[in-house]
C-alpha cells in the first residue's frame, strides 16, 4: 500500500465514522449480540462502546497497522475483550463454526470482493449465527437520480477513501452469498449527502 492509503486513509476514516450522528446506528446494529463475535472491517474501534454485556468476546478483522494503534483507547476502555485475529475478511483465519455472530459496520463497501468475505463470514459463523449489518451503498431503485450521481462519483470517492464503493447493492450480496435477511431497515443517513448516505441496517442469518 502506499503512503496515503496505508497512513492517511486509516485517519481520515477515523475522524469521519467517529461523528456523534452515528452513535445511534452503532448502538442499533450492535444490539442482540451475544457469545463470540467476528467483526469484519473493525477499523479504530468506534464500535466498542457499544457491544452489549452479553457479547463475551470479539475477534477484530483489521488490515491496518494504523487503524489498529488508534483503536487501543477504545479498546482499552471497552468491557468486552478484543483481540486483533484476521487481517483479510476474504480469507478468515478461522475454523468452520467459530462463532455465534458476526458484525460488520460500513464495510462491505471497501473490501475488494466482498461476496467471498460474506462466503467466509457464513463459514466461520455456527449454525443459527446472526450477521449484524449495516452498511452504505446502492441507493434504492426508485432514487435513480442518486444512482447517477453514485456512478459519477464512485471512481474519485475509491481513490479517496482507500477504495470505498459507492455502488454495491447490499441486500443482494446478502443474498446471494446465502444468507436470509431477518430484519432490514433501508434509509439514508442524516447530514451526509444521498450520495453516500443510503444505508442497510440488518440482521441476516445463514440459509441452510
Amino acid at each position: 500500500m502506499g503512503f496515503y492509503t496505508d497512513q492517511v486513509v486509516p485517519r481520515i476514516i477515523n475522524v469521519a465514522c467517529g461523528v456523534k450522528a452515528a452513535e445511534p446506528l452503532r448502538r442499533r446494529v450492535c444490539e442482540g449480540l451475544k457469545g463470540e463475535v467476528v467483526e469484519l472491517g473493525f477499523g479504530t474501534g468506534h464500535n466498542v462502546p457499544f457491544y452489549p454485556p452479553t457479547v463475551t468476546g470479539v475477534a477484530a478483522v483489521e488490515p491496518s497497522d494504523v487503524g489498529w494503534r488508534l483503536a487501543d483507547d477504545r479498546i482499552r476502555a471497552g468491557r468486552v475483550p478484543v483481540r486483533r485475529a484476521g487481517l483479510d475478511g476474504q480469507s478468515l483465519p478461522f475454523e468452520d463454526d467459530s462463532f455465534d455472530a458476526a458484525l460488520s459496520t460500513w464495510t462491505l463497501c471497501t473490501i475488494p470482493d466482498a461476496d467471498t468475505a460474506l462466503r467466509e463470514v457464513r463459514r466461520v459463523l455456527k449454525p443459527g449465527g446472526t450477521l449484524h449489518f449495516l452498511e452504505h451503498g446502492l441507493a434504492p431503485e426508485e432514487d435513480e437520480r442518486v444512482r447517477r450521481w453514485q456512478r459519477r462519483l464512485e471512481p474519485v470517492n475509491k481513490r479517496l477513501f482507500g477504495g470505498c464503493h459507492l455502488t454495491r447493492p447490499t441486500v443482494d450480496l446478502l443474498t446471494n452469498a446465502g444468507f436470509t435477511i431477518t430484519a432490514l431497515d433501508a434509509f439514508y443517513e442524516q447530514g451526509v449527502p444521498k450520495a453516500m448516505g443510503a444505508d442497510s441496517l440488518g440482521t441476516a442469518v445463514s440459509a441452510f
